[in-house]
């Protein structure tokens, strides 16, 4: 552990003033002078503590509406002299310039006034120009001074005042200093991100809340989530949450968001198993439950709506991994909790990142969450025959769950339920065999019910088999420039095909 440096002179200018008081106790306690302005002073103040005004340092007052207030070689001067080097020693003697050991600041607050809807000049005035300068200036000389850059390093710098006094060590220093420099580029990112709308000019991303996971994918990966899973969700029971976990719930909350009747489906690794729309939770989650009771063995669970302790108690006779839902009823989360392990969420309304990006190659692959959501209006009626209104209610049924299924993807649904999926294959053909294949062996009855495809048909071969199994009416994005033939076809033999010219690839 390297030598404790003693903290004589601080600067305290922050916008947030909650649990600063007892960091300004400990410091007055340790005789630490303080250095501040406007109503961080005025905070200090009504402590009881003497302050010195920065503009009494400076000879100069707060100019331009509060825009300058700390830009001044005696305060940057006492910040950034490095006090082992002999000609800064002399400069700061000669010019009558304070040694500033430690700064306590925080930054105007920009991403919380552009979420706010407010106006461009109110979100202009929260671009903290005096702040992020004190800041990165500490954070440079951390060698000689301590930089706390937000509320959220209240709480270790009350520790350290507690354990060591008003001293530190550099490597306590330093790990202030990288604390600094993520919440500075971080606020960075965020001004950029502002000012080049959606244009994607450079890629700037920032994600604060690091928590570590048990591993990533596999056990030899590590594994890191960054963003506050707690905004989203009440996790009221059950083991930590996995890396694989958060791709299930990511999944299933964005399979889920799609449907606004009470619907109850079950996923394993980011695909639907089983999932149905009812008039009731109980009925939808027997007919979900229907569609693979085999996968469901350690599924990802999630509804709409609130489950009651009838529900709970079906739910509860098969083994799976997260249950997801709005609220439960008390009874229904004692029959849940029974087994400590599970992972019970309450999901909040909190919303998902609109973009998606993923690292590849050297770089960064980024673009629009597929927030395109078919209705009735959105069909196109390519054959004779036309699709029925119950058919329109399945194909649109099967059209959101064609669209989060791993391409090449195939969807077969009858009454508002997955009959069966052909997920992630190659080829079309294999992913619609697939399904089928799957379908029969869990007894479903394919007559009359519909085919989803996520990508045109290049070929007619899909729907003859489809045909031949029993749909009666498929949904598709056309496209391709053979769709007559499966057209053709459709009309030979009584289907119903209507196109949505919207494509729903997902890899």
């Amino acid at each position: 552990m390297s030598v404790q440096k003693k903290i004589k002179n601080a600067l305290v200018s922050v916008y947030h003033k909650d649990g600063l008081n007892e960091i300004l106790t400990e410091l007055h306690r340790n005789g630490v002078s303080f250095i501040s302005t406007g109503g961080t002073q005025e905070f200090i103040g009504s402590l009881g503590y003497p302050c010195h005004a920065v503009e009494r340092l400076t000879g100069y007052p707060s100019i331009l509406g509060g825009r300058v207030k700390t830009l001044h070689p005696k305060v940057f001067g006492g910040i950034l002299s490095r006090r082992d080097n002999e000609s800064d020693a002399k400069q700061i003697t000669e010019y009558e310039i304070p040694e500033i050991d430690l700064v306590i600041v925080d930054l105007y607050p920009f991403r919380e006034t552009v979420a706010s809807g407010a106006d461009e000049q109110a979100i202009i005035e929260k671009i903290d120009i005096g702040g992020i300068s004190l800041i990165r200036a500490a954070a440079k000389n951390f060698k000689d001074v301590l930089i706390v850059a937000s509320k959220d390093q209240y709480a270790p710098l009350c520790d350290l005042l507690h354990e060591n006094g008003a001293q530190s060590t550099l490597e306590e220093r330093k790990w202030f200093a990288k604390e600094a420099f993520a919440i500075s580029s971080g606020y960075d990112s965020a001004i950029f991100n502002y000012f080049d709308g959606n244009e994607g000019s450079v890629f700037r991303c920032a994600a604060d809340n690091p928590k570590a996971l048990r591993y990533g994918e596999n056990p030899h990966q590590k594994g890191i989530f960054y963003g506050d899973f707690e905004a989203m969700f009440e996790q009221l029971q059950g083991k930590e949450i996995s890396y694989n976990n958060l791709l299930d719930i990511d999944a299933a909350v964005t399979l889920i968001s799609e449907f606004d009747e009470t619907t109850f489906a079950i996923l394993k690794h980011n695909n639907a198993c089983g999932i149905a729309s009812r008039p009731t939770v109980l009925e939808a989650w027997n007919d979900a439950l229907a569609g693979d009771p085999v996968s469901a063995f350690g599924g990802v669970l999630i509804t709409n709506e609130v489950i009651d302790k009838a529900v709970a108690e079906k739910i509860n006779e098969i083994f799976f991994e997260i249950i997801i839902a709005p609220d439960y009823d008390t009874e229904a989360l004692g029959i849940l909790m029974q087994k400590k392990n599970r992972i019970i969420l309450i999901r909040k309304a909190g919303t998902q990142n609109p973009i998606q990006f993923r690292s590849l190659l050297n770089g960064v692959l980024a673009q629009d969450k597929d927030l395109s959501i078919q209705t009735g209006s959105d069909l196109k009626s390519v054959t004779n025959k036309k699709p029925s209104s119950p058919e329109i209610e399945d194909l649109l049924f099967a059209n959101k769950l064609v669209k989060n299924t791993k391409s090449n993807a195939i969807i077969l649904a009858k009454n508002k339920q997955l009959c069966a999926g052909g997920v992630g294959q190659t080829s079309r053909v294999d992913a619609l065999k697939q399904a089928i294949e799957k379908a029969n062996s869990f007894g479903f009855d394919l007559n009359g019910a519909v085919m989803a495809s996520d990508a045109f048909f290049p070929f007619p071969d899909c729907v003859e088999i489809a045909g031949n199994a029993g749909i009666t009416a498929i949904i598709q994005p056309g496209g391709s420039k053979k769709d007559e033939l499966s057209i053709e076809y459709c009309n030979q033999h009584n289907i119903a095909m209507v196109m949505t010219g919207v494509r729903h690839f997902k890899h």
